[in-house]
């Protein structure tokens, strides 16, 4: 990866997602369709990209199944997940949804109570994935592999 810090060049907010959950791939379309600046980008978590972020982050639970949002600070970057990300991607997102942002100070036993209980039945839910939505031409910079 090339650039400033680990995340590659014009990449400051990075979404890895479940690629076969049903309830990810629904909450990547709704991100697309309201983040008009086009400032988020998106990975499945079991691609290469995730791959080389968990590699530099051993902090990282091994078995974890979330969400994980990346952002760029400076030479380096911070990562969110479970509600925390979600917390994070509002803020991201603006408008309306920004005060939801504020969230994130709550303890996250508390923000990740709701979090995992839908996690937990995501499948059930709303299945797994055969395919995916293509994106649109103007879109596809936004996925790494």
């Amino acid at each position: 990866m090339s650039g400033p810090g680990p995340l590659p060049d014009g990449v400051s907010a990075l979404v890895l997602y479940d690629g076969v959950c049903g309830l990810c791939d629904h909450t990547v379309q709704w991100l697309l369709d309201h983040d008009p600046r086009g400032r988020l980008h998106f990975a499945p978590l079991q691609g290469e990209t995730a791959e080389r972020i968990r590699a530099r982050h051993p902090e990282l639970p091994a078995d974890l199944d979330s969400v994980i949002l990346v952002e760029r600070l400076g030479d380096g970057e911070r990562l969110w997940w479970h509600s925390r990300a979600v917390f994070r991607l509002a803020g991201h997102i603006g408008g309306w949804y920004a005060p939801i942002s504020a969230l994130v100070w709550l303890p996250s036993a508390l923000g990740d109570l709701g979090y995992r209980i839908v996690a937990k039945l995501r499948y059930r839910l709303f299945g797994t994935l055969e395919a995916c939505r293509l994106p649109k031409p103007e879109e596809r910079a936004r996925f790494l592999p």
